[in-house]
């Protein structure tokens, strides 16, 4: 089946981008309980769904409002206002979604699903009431799952929405729409959205268009369609094969004379989030140094810290992220010419 969804020039002056926490959170957590094996994403499930089913997780609301195919409620998945939406402020828009969005949502999740588990019927019943507890699980899910990875989650979603700004200004809209994705089509003012199951028009789908790249959304994008907001399409961002590979990081011995040799294997330790206790076993460092020194490090902006059930997960910043970079890519001493070897003519 193919959609076809008709753009003026108006729609085409409102197309923007968004990152959005929601949309890496409902494909991972279907991602985490699904019995396949992801090629690109195994490494990331065998760290997180431990720690996903000891807290239960699996067995919440989540699991009763993200079946493992399917329609998954579009409350869960509000507008970004802006380009760079916040877990917080999506989490918020969740809290207030009108009660009878939430029960038109649910009345199509359970015919698709053939009935609303017990969660998603006393979520049915009182709305009002219940979405805090949804709300709650989703943060508690973010602090496990996606929080210690989401620096480096957020470079791909950043250098995908560049490289698409690229393409607009140096080849326009048509070639960025057609470059989105096999199942995405662009052609005399036209979108054409190949195996999506429903029909969709303007009349109810709102101007505009959303585009949003997702690291777990895949292999298909989805749609969320719900006027008078712009529809959005979550597409599978570029780079996603590399996201979990190991980076080697050498030339650390220069950041070690700043650091301490202690702190530099630390941050290099953290190519995956993990506990004082892990760091401590990889090290060789007692646990009593790895915690101070994760301390020092924090208080840097270098790495942040994460609740995970009893634990903390320590991951490396952003920061610490270009640092480490700038040290990889940085030329040997050697390389440079000495002061005496140049001189005016």
């Amino acid at each position: 089946m193919v959609v076809e969804l008709l753009f003026s020039a108006r729609d085409l002056a409102q197309m923007r981008f968004a990152v959005s926490p929601m949309w890496e959170v409902g494909p991972s957590f279907r991602l985490l309980t699904s019995a396949a094996v992801h090629p690109v994403h195994r490494r990331w499930v065998e760290q997180v769904r431990p720690r996903v089913t000891a807290a239960g997780l699996d067995r919440g609301w989540l699991a009763e409002l993200i079946p493992p195919s399917g329609y998954v409620p579009d409350f869960l998945n509000p507008t970004p206002s802006g380009p760079m939406a916040t877990l917080a402020a999506e989490l918020d828009s969740i809290a207030a979604a009108p009660t009878d969005r939430v029960r038109d949502d649910l009345d199509r999740l359970g015919l698709q699903q053939g009935g609303l588990g017990l969660r998603a019927r006393t979520l049915y019943a009182r709305p009002d009431a219940r979405l805090a507890r949804v709300v709650e699980e989703i943060r508690t899910y973010w602090d496990l799952a996606l929080a210690p990875y989401w620096a480096r989650i957020r470079a791909v979603l950043d250098a995908d929405v560049s490289h698409r700004a690229r393409q607009v200004a140096e080849r326009g809209a048509t070639h960025l729409l057609n470059d989105l994705h096999t199942s995405v089509r662009w052609d005399d003012e036209t979108l054409r959205l190949l195996r999506r199951p429903k029909d969709l028009n303007r009349k109810t789908a709102g101007q505009g268009l959303l585009l949003i790249p997702s690291v777990f959304t895949g292999p298909e994008p989805f749609t969320r369609v719900t006027p008078p907001d712009p529809p959005q399409l979550a597409y599978p961002a570029r780079g996603i094969g590399a996201l979990w590979e190991s980076r080697p990081i050498t030339g650390t011995g220069a950041l070690a004379a700043v650091l301490g040799r202690s702190r530099t294997l630390l941050l290099t330790e953290l190519e995956s989030p993990a506990s004082t206790t892990e760091l401590a076993g990889r090290t060789g460092l007692s646990p009593a140094g790895v915690s101070q020194n994760l301390t020092a490090l924090r208080d840097a902006g270098l790495v942040s810290a994460h609740r995970a059930g009893r634990s903390v997960l320590y991951a490396r910043t952003p920061v610490a992220e270009s640092l480490l970079g700038a040290v990889h890519n940085s030329p040997p001493p050697n390389s440079h010419p000495q002061s005496g070897l140049c001189c005016d003519r």
